[in-house]
């Protein structure tokens, strides 16, 4: 439990810390990119505005497309431009500006630009604008971005291995303090477990006597409604203590499992069918459908008391004349168990929250039936130390507990079963 706690905690603690630095680093990066598309647009409008050259140099006075200027920036900005007729005819050809482009090359860009039929944007790593002049000429400009798109992947490389190491070196920090963050919670959690440990050895003592004492009643002034009831809250207490201290167990992994191969059909079907007389007493059809020959690797008396829970739940709130359905099967690498009961009164809320500890949906029927809302919470915690799933559905008129266990071919041996190809359920 305390485990499970630190990890989660380191969890959350990470992936809050990527998600904030993904943030900050995709922004910067995304802005970056803006001003460098904002720069190729003022130079691209500039020489557009100038029929393909950059206008004489005015300190004090910067053109109103670029704000930072200077008298070197024509020196710096590698650009070509191709003008045509009304004819989308090439007329004239101008790379005095850069070397990486050839006459050909820039009659090969000017004609994919025509046929894109698009006033500007990327040719590879060349921004471009067309302007149209009254005679139906056009100026074709690109603007060759190539070195600061490179800076700018360089720079988001850059960042975000920055970032990745900061996240392993903050994982590493956190995961050595985790201890120390959750320890006020730690501390709790074990007096608690402390608590109901030392109480529950207490309650026996007081337990037995109240027992004793009523059998010696009995013995003197026979038996009674009211003797029957004492006997009846004892035997309730007992066996109350007795959960409480089996999930406490279960909870601080002091629980010694003994994992061994079993068959677990045997198992399953042994337990159903000892619930049987108290199904027919009640009034309640109960059908069993058990895959045989299927052997697993776990706790044999664990797996027994999993599904003496799930059934002994299912007969409390079967309805009057209902039915309980309990399967058993294997689907390809896994094993399902399934306790089906009619139910008219289903909650509304998440079915899940029937596992946790001392929650009932619906407190009046539990105190019919004597329930305390904890048998559910232990059989979550067998199915765990089992690396299964549990969960709970609504299933045509009732509720279906569903068990899964997802098998390999070190924990289960196929006894002589045909392998399949894996179910979906």
């Amino acid at each position: 439990m305390i485990k499970t706690l630190q990890r989660k905690f380191v969890l959350i603690a990470i992936s809050s810390l990527t998600l904030v630095i993904a943030a900050l680093i995709g922004t910067v990066n995304l802005i970056n990119l803006y001003q460098i598309d904002k720069k190729a647009q003022g130079l691209l409008m500039i020489l557009s505005d100038n029929d393909g050259k950059f206008p004489e140099f005015k300190k004090g006075a910067p053109p109103k497309h670029i704000n930072d200027m200077t008298p070197e920036t024509q020196f710096e900005t590698r650009y070509f431009f191709v003008k045509t007729n009304a004819m989308d005819e090439i007329i004239q050809i101008n790379t005095g500006h850069i070397a990486a482009v050839s006459s050909s090359d820039a009659e090969d860009y000017a004609q994919n630009v025509l046929n894109k039929k698009k006033k500007e944007g990327y040719n590879g790593v060349y921004k471009y604008r067309v302007t149209e002049y009254a005679n139906g000429d056009k100026l074709i400009v690109f603007v060759d971005c190539s070195i600061r798109l490179q800076s700018a992947m360089s720079f988001f490389i850059s960042s975000c291995s920055i970032a990745v190491l900061c996240i392993f070196v903050v994982f590493i920090l956190v995961s050595i303090f985790s201890k120390r963050a959750i320890r006020p919670v730690m501390e709790s959690m074990e007096k608690q477990k402390q608590f109901i440990t030392d109480a529950g050895h207490e309650i026996k003592t007081p337990l037995a006597i109240i027992s004793a004492n009523t059998e010696v009643i009995e013995l003197t002034a026979g038996q009674s409604e009211w003797t029957e009831s004492i006997k009846n809250q004892v035997n309730r207490l007992n066996d109350l203590v007795k959960n409480l201290l089996t999930l406490s167990k279960l909870e601080e992994e002091q629980e010694t499992f003994v994992f061994e191969d079993f068959f677990i059909s045997e198992t399953v079907e042994d337990t159903a069918h000892s619930f049987l007389p108290l199904a027919n007493n009640h009034g309640k059809q109960m059908e069993i459908s058990v895959q045989q020959g299927i052997n697993m690797n776990g706790d044999e008396a664990s797996i027994r008391q999993l599904v003496s829970i799930l059934i002994d739940n299912a007969v409390k709130y079967t309805d009057e004349n209902g039915k309980i359905i309990v399967t058993f099967e294997r689907k390809g690498k896994i094993l399902l168990l399934q306790v089906y009961n009619d139910c008219k009164n289903i909650p509304d809320e998440d079915l899940n929250r029937l596992f946790e500890r001392f929650y009932r949906a619906d407190s009046s029927r539990s105190r019919e039936t004597g329930g305390y809302g904890i048998g559910l919470s232990i059989a979550k915690a067998i199915v765990q130390a089992h690396k299964g799933k549990i969960c709970a559905k609504r299933q045509q008129n009732g509720i279906c507990f569903q068990v899964s266990w997802e098998l390999n071919a070190e924990r289960v041996i196929s006894c002589g079963l045909r392998d399949v190809k894996d179910a979906e359920y």
